[in-house]
C-alpha cells in the first residue's frame, strides 16, 4: 500500500460572517526572511463575497483552530453522543471503490487523551460467571455500549417458594410475595439515560434485555447477539416468565407502588439477606431489583435483536466494526471484537479453548487488537477453592510474564489447545453419573435442577452409558417448558458443534447421546407434571431434569417437597447456590445433597499463554486479581483494574491511525514543490466514517470558484511589496509616520479609502484590522498576490 509521504492540509468550510465586527485577520509566515518571491503572473477571478476568516501561512501549519483536529491540520469529527456521522454512497466493504492510497495522522489531543471509558454495572453474582455474567459499559468514539444484561437469579432465594409448605415448610425471614429480579446492569444502564447498542456474549446474558427495551429511553437501541445464543435465550426468558405465573397466580398480580416488603425494617432485613446471598450493595439501593417482563416484553425485546454467525462482520452506526467468535463454553456463546478508527478492543468473557459440544474458542479472530477487556472471572473462583497454590495458579506475576524465556508462540498454542479441561470436565461429570446410579441402586430418585445445557446434554450421554453398563432401568424425565425445542435445537445446529461432533454427523451417528435415549423410550419431556402423558410414564425411582438452580419456581419445588424426607434420594446442586438459604422453606431435609461444579472459564495457567499469542497493548483486569495476583515489573502489556460501580477512563493505544483518500480525491491533487523535500497539495474533500474507517471523499457541492480560490500562502511578507500590491488595487493608503525610515521590524500600513483598515506586518505574522467586508477582501488578494499560494 502506498502512503503519501507528506500532510493533508484539509480545506475548511467558509464561516458566516459575524454581525459583530469580526476578529483580526491573522497571517503566520516564516519567521526567517526568505527571499522575495516574484507575484505570481495569473491571478485567481474574483471569487464570491469574502467569508471569515481568511489564513495565509508558509506552508502546512499545526494551528489549532475550533474543532477537533488531527495534529496534522485534518479536522475530524466531533465525537458525538450516539450520533451517526453520515456514510458516503458507497455501500459495503466488497464493493466500494477507494485508493490504497492513505495517509496517517496523529490521534486527537496529547497521547494521554482518553478516547475510551469503561464502567464496570456487575460482577458475576454467586451462581458463577455462567448464570450470572459481568456487565460492562464503555463508551467509544462517543458511542455508549453495554456489554451483556443478565438477571441474577440467586436473588430469588431471597423469596419463598409457592406453593406454601405451612406444615413443614418455614419460610422464616424469606418474603411471601411476588418476587423482583435483581438487574444491576438494567439499572445502571437506565440511570446513564439509555445506550446505543447491546453486545450479547451468552443466552444468560440477554436475559435482562426486556427490562431495558421496554424503556421509551431504549426505543432506538440494537442488540447484537448470535443466532443460536438468541434462540436458547429467549426459550429461558420464555420458561421465566410461566414459572413466574404461578406466583402472579398465588398471591395475585402485582399493586402500583412500591411492595411492602421494601419499606421500613423490612428493607434492612432485604438487604441483609441479599448480603448473605453474595449480592452486595454498597449504598443498600434496591433500583436494582423490579419486577419481571411480561411475555409481549420479550417479544417486543425479539425484534430488536439482530442475530449474527460467528465470523460476520456487522458495522454498527458507520463507525464500529462488530465481529463475533466462539468462547467454547456453551452453544452460541461468544467473545467480541469491536474495531473502530481509532483503537480495536477484544472483549473477553468466559472462555474455553477446548469443549465437548460448543465449537472451541477461535483466539486467531482476538489477535493483536489494541485492548483486551477481561470480563472472565472464573480464575478468581479457582484461587478462592486453592489459596494454598495460588503460586501455582498466578497468571499474572510468574516469572515468564517479566522475561523472554524464548518460549514460541507455537508453545503457548498448544498450552490453550490441550485438552485437560474436557478431561477434567468429563471426570466430574463421571462422578455425578456414578452417584447418580448409587442412589438409583438404593432405591431413591434424582432430582438435578441444572441450567446448562450444555451440561446437561453431556450428563444424559455418560449416564446412558451407566445406565446400560450397570443393567440399570429407569425413567429420565427432562420437565420444562422450554426442554423439547431446546433438545431438538441442538440436533439442527452443527456449524455450532465442536469438531467431535461434526464428524459424528459425516458419520452418520447421532450428535449427542439423548438421542438413543429418546429412540430407546428412557427419556422423557414433558412441559409440566400435570402435562398429559405424564401420569402414565412416571415411575419411581427416576432421574428428573428440570432447569431451575434457585429451587423457587415449578417442578422442583414440588418434587423436592415430595422427596426431601427419604435419605436414598439425592438432589443435585451447582456450587455457587446458598444451599442452606436454598433449602430453608423446606426444612427438615433428609435428602443427600452433591454440590459440584462446572467448567465456567479460562484457567488461570492460561490466561498468560493466551495473552503472550494475542499481543494486546493493554489489558484491562478485575480489581481482585490486583489483589491476589499482583502483576511484576516489566510484564510485557501494561494493566489497567476496573472494579464494580467505579468509572476508568482508558488511555488512547495508537497515536497515529489511517485515513483513506477516495480514488477520484487522490488522483486529483497537484502537489506544488515547496523546496526539495516538502511538497503541498491543495485538498478539498469531506471526511466521512465508514465501516470504522476514515475516508476523505470529494464533496458533491464544489464549484470551480471554490476550487480555484487561493486558501494557502506562504512566503515572507515585504511591506513595501504590500504597499504596491495595494496602490495598484486602487486603494488609498501609506506607511504609519511611526514607521517612516524604519526596515525590518513591525510596519504599519494604514487604509483610508475604500473603507477604513490598519495593517500591521512583523517578520512572524501579518494581522489585517478591518470592518468593512469588502476591503478586507482586496487587502487579502493583494496579500494573496505577492505569496505563492494553492
Amino acid at each position: 500500500m502506498n502512503r503519501i509521504s507528506g500532510r493533508v492540509q484539509s480545506e475548511l468550510a467558509p464561516k458566516t460572517r459575524p454581525k459583530t465586527p469580526p476578529p483580526p485577520l491573522a497571517s503566520r509566515h516564516a519567521t526567517t526572511a526568505s527571499p522575495a518571491r516574484t507575484p505570481s503572473t495569473s491571478r485567481s477571478p474574483a471569487s464570491p463575497r469574502p467569508r471569515f476568516p481568511y489564513s495565509l501561512a508558509p506552508g502546512p501549519s499545526r494551528e489549532q483552530v475550533p474543532g477537533r483536529r488531527g495534529a496534522t491540520g485534518a479536522r475530524l469529527p466531533p465525537r458525538a453522543s450516539g450520533s451517526s456521522i453520515p456514510e458516503p454512497g458507497a455501500g459495503s466493504r466488497s464493493t466500494r471503490l477507494y485508493s490504497e492510497w492513505t495517509t496517517l495522522l496523529q490521534n486527537p489531543g496529547s497521547a494521554t487523551e482518553s478516547s475510551m471509558k469503561l464502567t464496570c454495572l456487575a460482577t458475576p453474582g454467586s451462581g458463577g460467571g455462567y448464570h450470572a455474567p459481568a456487565s460492562h459499559l464503555l463508551e467509544l468514539e462517543g458511542l455508549r455500549l453495554l456489554l451483556d444484561c443478565p438477571v441474577d437469579l440467586s436473588a430469588l432465594a431471597a423469596f419463598a417458594p409457592v406453593p406454601l409448605d405451612a406444615g413443614s415448610g418455614d419460610a422464616g425471614e424469606l418474603i411471601c410475595a411476588v418476587p423482583y429480579y435483581w438487574s444491576p446492569a438494567v439499572a445502571a444502564a437506565a440511570k446513564a439515560g439509555g445506550v446505543d447498542a447491546v453486545l450479547v456474549s451468552s443466552a444468560t446474558g440477554m436475559l435482562g434485555l426486556p427490562f431495558l427495551t421496554r424503556l421509551p429511553s431504549f426505543a432506538n437501541t440494537k442488540i447484537y447477539v448470535t443466532e443460536v445464543a438468541s434462540r436458547i435465550g429467549k426459550l429461558m426468558m420464555a420458561e421465566l416468565v410461566e414459572m413466574h405465573s404461578q406466583f402472579v397466580s398465588f398471591y395475585g398480580p402485582d399493586m402500583d407502588g412500591i411492595p411492602k416488603w421494601m419499606e421500613g425494617e423490612k428493607h434492612s432485613k432485604l438487604m441483609s439477606m441479599l448480603q448473605k446471598i453474595g449480592i452486595e450493595d454498597e449504598r443498600n439501593d434496591l433500583s436494582p431489583l423490579m419486577p419481571l417482563y411480561s411475555a409481549a416484553n420479550i417479544e417486543e425485546c425479539v425484534q430488536k435483536i439482530q442475530p449474527i454467525k460467528y465470523g460476520q462482520e456487522v458495522c454498527f452506526n458507520g463507525m464500529l466494526m462488530l465481529k463475533a467468535s466462539s468462547s467454547g463454553l456453551e452453544l452460541g456463546n461468544c467473545a467480541w471484537s469491536l474495531e473502530g478508527p481509532r483503537a480495536s478492543i477484544t472483549y473477553l468473557p468466559s472462555t474455553v479453548f477446548v469443549s465437548a459440544h460448543a465449537l472451541d474458542c477461535d483466539y486467531n479472530l482476538l489477535k493483536e487488537n489494541d485492548v483486551i477487556l477481561f470480563s472472565d472471572f472464573s480464575s478468581l473462583n479457582v484461587m478462592d477453592e486453592d489459596d494454598e497454590n495460588l503460586g501455582e495458579n498466578a497468571m499474572l506475576c510468574d516469572d515468564s510474564v517479566s522475561r523472554d524465556d524464548g518460549v514460541g508462540e507455537d508453545e503457548n498454542v498448544q498450552i490453550l489447545c490441550k485438552n485437560d479441561d474436557i478431561a477434567e470436565e468429563i471426570e466430574r461429570i463421571s462422578f455425578i453419573c456414578s452417584s447418580i446410579i448409587d442412589a438409583i441402586k438404593s432405591g431413591g430418585s434424582v432430582l438435578v435442577p441444572i441450567e446448562r445445557l450444555g451440561v446437561i446434554l453431556l450428563i444424559l450421554e455418560l449416564i446412558s452409558e451407566n445406565l446400560h453398563s450397570f443393567d440399570v432401568k429407569v425413567p429420565i424425565f427432562i420437565i420444562s417448558g422450554a426442554a423439547e425445542k431446546m433438545i431438538a435445537f441442538t440436533n439442527a445446529v452443527p456449524e455450532w458443534l465442536c469438531k467431535p461432533r461434526q464428524e459424528k454427523l459425516f458419520s452418520g451417528e447421532a450428535l449427542f447421546g439423548h438421542v438413543e435415549l429418546l429412540k430407546e423410550g428412557k427419556l422423557f419431556m414433558f412441559p409440566h407434571l400435570y402435562s398429559k402423558g405424564m401420569l402414565a410414564a412416571w415411575k419411581e425411582p427416576c432421574i428428573v431434569f428440570c432447569p431451575d438452580m434457585s429451587l423457587r419456581h415449578g417442578t422442583v419445588v414440588h418434587l423436592l417437597r415430595r422427596w426431601r424426607a427419604d435419605k436414598r434420594n439425592l438432589l443435585i446442586l451447582e456450587q455457587g447456590v446458598d444451599a442452606e438459604l436454598a433449602l430453608k422453606a423446606f426444612m427438615p431435609v433428609s435428602i443427600q445433597i452433591l454440590e459440584c461444579s462446572f467448567l465456567s472459564g479460562i484457567k488461570p495457567g492460561k490466561v498468560n499463554p493466551l495473552l503472550t499469542v494475542l499481543k494486546p497493548k493493554l489489558v484491562l483486569f478485575p480489581e481482585e486479581m490486583k489483589l491476589r495476583c499482583p502483576l511484576k515489573e516489566g510484564a510485557p502489556w501494561p494493566c489497567l483494574y476496573y472494579s464494580k460501580g467505579k468509572t476508568i477512563e482508558v488511555p488512547n493505544t495508537r497515536e497515529e491511525f489511517e485515513v483513506r483518500l477516495a480514488a477520484n480525491v487522490a488522483l486529483g491533487l497537484q502537489p506544488r514543490q515547496l523546496d526539495g523535500t516538502v511538497a503541498v497539495a491543495r485538498l478539498r474533500a469531506k471526511l466521512h466514517l465508514s465501516n470504522g474507517e476514515y475516508m476523505l471523499v470529494a464533496p458533491k457541492d464544489k464549484t470551480d470558484d471554490q476550487m480555484k480560490r487561493l486558501l494557502l500562502h506562504w512566503g515572507a511578507v515585504d511591506a513595501g511589496r504590500v504597499l504596491l500590491a495595494l496602490l495598484e488595487k486602487g486603494m488609498s493608503c501609506a506607511f504609519s509616520g511611526d514607521d517612516v525610515g524604519v526596515v525590518g521590524s513591525e510596519r504599519s500600513i494604514l487604509v483610508t479609502s475604500p473603507g477604513d483598515a490598519l495593517v500591521k506586518i512583523t517578520s512572524e505574522r501579518t494581522v489585517i484590522y478591518c470592518d468593512d467586508e469588502g476591503t478586507s477582501k482586496q487587502i487579502y488578494d493583494a496579500l494573496g498576490s505577492v505569496c505563492n499560494g494553492i
